[in-house]
């Protein structure tokens, strides 16, 4: 196995970031709903993980602004062109599979 520096690690591990957001964008047609119910996960925990590693760096980011870098455009103007309502069966998934308090 090759052995890698932490710096080609990190160098790596932002490159599949990277594809991963562009994934996500370029799919624009499966919802959050959908992310959540199967991988329990969604752009919005993206952009949340992204913005808490801001913070945890001592960076000045804000959730908006998070956001846009996972959605490559301001979340409202993704949510209008991209979102629709969650239908019964998505939404009675969500409640069987989110975490409990």
């Amino acid at each position: 196995m090759t052995m890698l520096s932490d710096e080609q690690k990190t160098e790596l591990e932002a490159a599949a970031f990277r594809r991963l957001v562009a994934h996500l964008r370029e799919r624009s047609d499966v919802e959050n709903i959908d992310l959540m119910n199967l991988a329990g996960f969604c752009r919005n925990c993206l952009s949340n993980w992204y913005l808490e590693a801001a913070e945890q760096a001592g960076m000045t980011l804000s959730k908006d602004q998070s956001r846009e870098i996972v959605y490559g455009m301001p979340y409202e103007d993704w949510k209008t062109l991209h979102q629709t309502e969650a239908n019964p069966v998505q939404k009675a998934e969500f409640e069987r599979n989110k975490p409990k308090e």
